[in-house]
């Protein structure tokens, strides 16, 4: 595969977090009954109209500010024409010469810690379609009308990612740029966040794109990967094997582990787009953008950099502590308690509470261990009234009982051995008790310290302090 060169562009689709729909008053809950949520405007009945959905408006604007886009002073609605079963009115109402954000940029962090930039082309406002039902309903499909008429804000990169995980990485980096705008709850399995993945090869070295295959409502990071993976081997090995690739779609199958056609893919004119007649042109001054702009929050490129100027944590620690709002205001919570503890509380927030989220499927959310009880844990840490691995068992007792770290602490008996004598007093016996190993560390063994440290450590129940207890060690043994 190293003649060839593999070019990427994502189209991610975001369910914007309004309540009602982007042209009707209808509900957007997730769940409801088929078909329960769906207005005479989502049908497309005649003498309908579509009246536009300003919140999501405010949505779309507030991405755009955060990605430093261009905000259209004027975009307009147009009607993308094609027949699908789900699709009632036989268009969907979207933006096309003219979308609400265009030109901007996201930066990425490569696996050997690069940062690329990928430009977004363009942001713009659509409806969501229906949705067809296969399961249960033997050969015939069902049609649920829920989500028609749902908005979306269909983000749209430069095809300038050049492998899956590049593609995982921005993927990834928008679903946590939605969710820290509030403007999407980013939850893919129930398709709020999904993507398109148009995938070509080209051989290294030359600027022409090779013909494009479409990737269709990928919803899991996962499986973007796996895909353009096995898409990216099957044309390869097709133009190898003196075969053409078509410009089409195609469906991603888990199960089986392959893509597979769906349809031949249409060109921009095949849709016939036209301005809708219904909708006016949406036009925006500068006072809307500023009143919008006033309203971001900390972004997640600058808490990254704050958290390793103010808290010195390395920039990888950084990325990962703030790939979410919930889970960066957690750690913030935590430091805050222990406020000179601050790589010791990423250790844990990334480490044992991560850790024990993903075994219960728990969200940092959860209130299963709030941030101030694991502070209390980590100041019986930094006071060294336990040792870290005493706190590991404090920890689990903490996240299956509720209780406090103290309360377990004095419960069970577990605080640190710190005095120096009664530390003396347990190296001397277990020399005692080992002559044969100590005589061997004095010949210049001097692998059998370990011994005698695992000795002592089981001697007093894993509570005797490490660091003292290496010390005295090191003055005992020899002599």
């Amino acid at each position: 595969m190293s003649a060839w060169e593999t070019v990427i562009g994502l189209e991610i689709h975001a369910q914007l977090a309004t309540r009602s729909k982007i042209f009707s008053g209808a509900a957007t809950a997730y769940g409801a009954a088929p078909n329960s949520q769906a207005c005479l405007v989502d049908l497309g009945y005649p003498g309908v109209l579509p009246v536009l959905n300003a919140e999501a408006v405010r949505m779309a604007v507030r991405f755009g500010l955060a990605i430093d886009a261009r905000i259209t002073r004027q975009s307009v609605f147009a009607r993308k024409n094609y027949f699908y079963p789900d699709l009632p009115k036989g268009y969907q109402i979207s933006q096309y010469e003219l979308p609400i954000v265009a030109t901007g940029a996201i930066e990425i962090v490569l696996e050997d810690g690069t940062v690329k930039r990928i430009g977004v082309t363009r942001a713009h406002l659509e409806e969501d379609a229906g949705k067809s039902l296969h399961e249960g309903l033997g050969a015939l499909t069902g049609i649920d009308l829920n989500r028609a008429g749902t908005p979306l804000i269909e983000i749209v990169s430069e095809p300038e990612l050049r492998s899956a995980k590049e593609a995982v990485a921005y993927m990834k980096k928008v679903h946590t740029l939605v969710r820290y705008l509030e403007i999407c709850d980013g939850n893919m399995q129930e398709g709020s966040f999904r993507c398109d993945a148009n995938v070509s090869v080209r051989p290294v070295g030359t600027e022409k794109f090779g013909t494009r295959a479409e990737i269709k409502n990928i919803n899991s990071f996962r499986y973007v990967e796996k895909a353009i993976q096995y898409e990216v081997a099957r044309q390869i090995e097709l133009i190898e094997s003196g075969g053409k690739v078509i410009q089409e779609t195609r469906l991603w199958d888990p199960d089986k582990g392959e893509t597979r056609s769906m349809r031949s893919k249409e060109e921009a004119n095949d849709y016939r787009y036209f301005p809708d007649p219904d909708l006016l042109p949406v036009e925006i001054d500068e006072a809307y953008i500023e009143a919008v702009r006033a309203t971001l929050p900390e972004l997640p490129d600058a808490k990254a950099a704050r958290f390793v100027a103010e808290y010195g944590l390395s920039g990888y620690d950084a990325l990962v502590l703030t790939a979410s709002r919930d889970l960066a205001d957690y750690y913030e919570a935590v430091v805050r308690a222990v406020p000179a503890q601050p790589k010791l509380a990423a250790n844990w927030v990334m480490g044992e509470l991560s850790a024990a989220l993903n075994k219960d499927g728990q969200q940092i959310d959860s209130g299963r261990l709030s941030a101030e009880r694991l502070a209390g844990l980590l100041v019986r840490i930094a006071d060294e009234t336990i040792s870290g691995k005493i706190a590991k068992e404090v920890f689990e007792a903490m996240w299956t009982s509720g209780e406090s770290a103290d309360a377990l602490i004095e419960a069970k008996g577990l605080k640190q051995i710190t005095d120096t004598g009664a530390i003396e007093q347990a190296i001397e016996a277990v020399m005692a008790k080992n002559p044969a190993q100590l005589a061997e560390f004095r010949a210049g063994k001097d692998k059998l310290f370990g011994f005698f440290v695992g000795q002592v450590m089981k001697a007093t129940q894993g509570k005797a302090n490490p660091a003292q207890l290496n010390d005295l060690l090191k003055k005992k043994l020899p002599g």
